[in-house]
């Protein structure tokens, strides 16, 4: 909501916007405020930007292979107090994630062959009572 904000701030202003949105005013000004000032972030916060980067050198040495639990490990042993679901939590947000051995599990094989079946509620799923629209899904298997 607070890049939409500020995406559109210039044409309706923040307090329009935000009578709209589920948002109040002083949180996206206090949101700008703590990006200009990181001395303004929670000590979560700023123990989460002191690690990140740590965690991306651990996981690019160990050839961007290491998941969650050998990161943390790693860490542990380079003297990092963490928590492995912290570890977690920031490859999350960073966006890397260790390899998984074996193949990825294949759920549906398409049949190209087959017509696209027809589409009965215009891919609307919203109904507007209940018992009004029902929609199923089924898989036949071999």
């Amino acid at each position: 909501m607070i890049r939409f904000i500020e995406d559109h701030r210039d044409i309706h202003g923040v307090e329009p916007i935000c009578r709209v949105l589920p948002i109040a005013p002083a949180t996206f000004y206090d949101n700008l405020a703590k990006r200009r000032d990181l001395t303004r972030l929670s000590d979560r916060a700023k123990r989460d930007v002191e690690l990140k980067p740590e965690i991306v050198r651990v996981f690019e040495e160990n050839l961007s292979v290491y998941g969650a639990r050998k990161i943390w490990h790693q860490m542990r042993r380079e003297g990092f107090d963490i928590a492995r679901c912290t570890v977690a939590r920031l490859m999350k947000d960073i966006g890397i994630e260790g390899v998984i051995r074996g193949k990825k599990p294949r759920t549906t094989v398409l049949d190209k062959a087959l017509p696209c079946p027809l589409d009965r509620v215009n891919r609307r799923f919203h109904a507007p009572a209940p018992n009004v629209l029902w929609v199923s899904d089924f898989t036949l298997s071999n």
